[in-house]
């Protein structure tokens, strides 16, 4: 078993987004978007992490589940948020493709925690 929640795939790759997005983003975007674009997309990296830590704390299949889908669906606002970030020039396609990679690698790092926890709680 995992002795802490930073030992765990998922959570490595959503904090590697998570750093990736604070330095390649959120110093790109204007004062204008401090209170608004800024503060979304640091709350939904934020959250990515916290949740699988939170998850990890439960000790409960079920409840574990339930924080991997949250931390699920922050990457997906992230990449959404990403996509406005885009749309205004904040960012470039460049640092757009490599959001996309490190949350294709988050994603189906989560989905296969997800699995797992699920076969485990099948076979107890």
């Amino acid at each position: 078993m995992y002795i802490n929640f930073e030992s765990l795939e998922c959570w490595k790759a959503c904090n590697e987004l998570k750093t990736f997005i604070r330095l390649n983003v959120l110093s790109k975007l204007p004062a204008s978007e401090k209170y608004q674009l800024h503060s979304q997309i640091l709350r939904a990296s934020r959250s990515f992490t916290a949740n699988i830590a939170e998850g990890w704390g439960r000790y409960h299949y079920k409840e574990n589940i339930k924080f991997l889908l949250f931390a699920r669906g922050s990457i997906a606002e992230v990449l959404d948020h990403s996509l406005e970030a885009l749309n205004w020039n904040y960012i470039n396609s460049n640092t757009l493709e490599e959001i996309r990679k490190l949350i294709e690698k988050s994603t189906k790092l989560v989905n296969g925690y997800i699995r797992y926890l699920r076969n485990k709680e099948n076979t107890n």
